[in-house]
């Protein structure tokens, strides 16, 4: 395996602590205990055996200490993501899909190019098929052990899809199975090029929603403050299932949404989007259906909280060349008048330097239309002493500014009583287990609300969980 490993090229950057590196390291060494200890010299030459000399310390206990240490992680990497049948395959192919090089970087979302760095991926991709169809017989035999034919034919634990990444899972089991049936490295080339056009390479590929945190031990202060510009981007494993036709009513503004974004991942100009009203409306659910819907068109949903506005500029660089459209969400958006992180996204919106790449949107979500808190002293154009700013007009014009950034603005206002009762009647209609006449539902529905924070889509949802709970 160390001398299949040994001849990667454009994939030879998967990090010294792998499994896969690390168990061609261990096949290295086992095969040195071949020669010393079995007495079976033929794997490695006479000068060979003697640079190796160091190796003493080998022993039968300590590969096989070493090889379940390697089934460990797999078997940890194969709970996370749900693999199941044959792991080592399941593996192979994550690697496959994750690994950002300069051949997967411009091949994600367009697919394979003429260059001579295809040359050099078939070479890897020939290596791969080699490791596909690697014999763990010997290994097993010498050692005594089983773990690999046990791994290469896995009966996983049936779990729940929230317990693990099934979105990432699906994807490389699908793969995975597909690339088994290849008989070459022309076909491995074909099916991970499709599968880059397809959805992409590494993180941003394989999920739909991210966040930022700070790089680990980049800090600030004796507070622990995270520096600015030393974050992550990090993905959300499973974001919620959810489709615009979930949504009942709001037909006008949904349509107003998917236009935006229909400009938006068709490569046409579009605007940043500010959904606004009343709490439990569906603003937030409607971001969210927007990433499902579109997902498999190369768009992606990075959420930011209001601390990490700083961060913004940092985020945006390391996403601009990427072959994805980006909206970076900010979700139930509001201001207090002491709050300044408000300059940031103003800055980078529109007020910078740096031009916005073409592949990044803001969305964001607010019960407040100006989204940052005005007082009716902010109208009085002048104060005559007190020491204030003496002009109170500029004041208001600085607060409302940020909201005229946004090109597109959304208005989601708490449904009426009719239009209250017709969410929950359809909404139970999606629920086989509730069997209460629309008369029942709408009686009950409105002492609900009486005691459930007032009439909203929200409330209308809450009903129907509570419901069905009792059905």
């Amino acid at each position: 395996m160390y001398k299949q490993v040994s001849k990667l090229i454009v994939y030879r950057d998967l990090g010294e602590d792998s499994i896969l590196k690390r168990l061609a390291s261990i096949f290295e060494d086992f095969d040195w205990y071949k020669a010393n200890v079995v007495g079976n010299s033929s794997a490695f030459s006479a000068s060979k055996l003697e640079e190796m000399k160091d190796k003493k310390h080998i022993s039968k206990e300590s590969l096989i200490t070493r090889i379940y240490g390697e089934i460990k992680r797999l078997l940890d990497l194969a709970t996370d993501y749900g693999f199941d049948k044959n792991l080592w395959h399941n593996y192979l192919t994550f690697l496959l899909m994750t690994n950002e090089n300069s051949f997967t970087l411009t091949s994600e979302k367009v697919g394979a190019n003429e260059g001579s760095v295809n040359h050099f991926a078939k070479n890897d991709f020939k290596i791969f098929k080699e490791l596909f169809d690697y014999n763990f017989y010997e290994i097993e035999r010498e050692l005594s052990i089983d773990c690999f034919s046990t791994i290469s034919n896995y009966q996983a634990i049936v779990k729940k899809e929230r317990m693990y990444n099934y979105n990432v899972s699906a994807k490389v089991q699908n793969l995975s199975a597909r690339l088994e049936k290849c008989d070459d490295e022309e076909g491995f080339f074909a099916e991970v090029t499709r599968f880059y056009a397809d959805y992409g390479v590494g993180m941003f590929g394989l999920n739909k929603a991210f966040r930022i945190r700070p790089v680990a031990g980049a800090f600030t202060g004796e507070d622990n403050t995270p520096a600015a510009g030393t974050v992550d981007i990090y993905p959300i494993n499973n974001t919620e299932n959810v489709v615009l036709d979930d949504l009942v009513g709001y037909e006008i503004q949904k349509q107003k949404l998917i236009d935006n974004t229909e400009a938006f991942v068709e490569g046409r100009p579009a605007n940043n989007c500010l959904l606004f009203g009343d709490s439990g409306t569906g603003k937030s659910t409607c971001i969210k259906a927007i990433i499902n819907e579109y997902y498999d068109r190369g768009l992606r949903m990075i959420e930011i909280y209001k601390h990490q506005f700083k961060d913004l500029s940092t985020v945006i660089s390391m996403i601009k060349n990427r072959n994805y459209r980006f909206i970076i969400y900010m979700d139930d958006l509001s201001f207090e008048e002491f709050e300044i992180e408000y300059k940031f996204l103003k800055a980078v919106i529109e007020g910078g330097v740096e031009t916005k790449p073409d592949n990044v949107l803001i969305y964001a979500t607010s019960n407040r239309r100006h989204l940052i808190k005005e007082t009716w002293n902010d109208r009085n154009d002048l104060e005559h002493g007190g020491g204030g700013e003496l002009h109170r007009s500029d004041t208001m014009q600085e607060k409302l500014s940020l909201v005229n950034r946004f090109g597109v603005t959304i208005n989601f206002s708490r449904p009426n009583q009719k239009e209250y009762f017709h969410i929950v009647t359809e909404l139970a209609k999606r629920d086989p287990s509730i069997t209460l006449t629309d008369e029942q539902l709408c009686a009950e529905a409105n002492k609900w609300e009486l005691s459930h924070g007032g009439i909203s889509g929200r409330t209308a949802q809450q009903f129907i969980n509570y419901i069905a709970g009792k059905s």
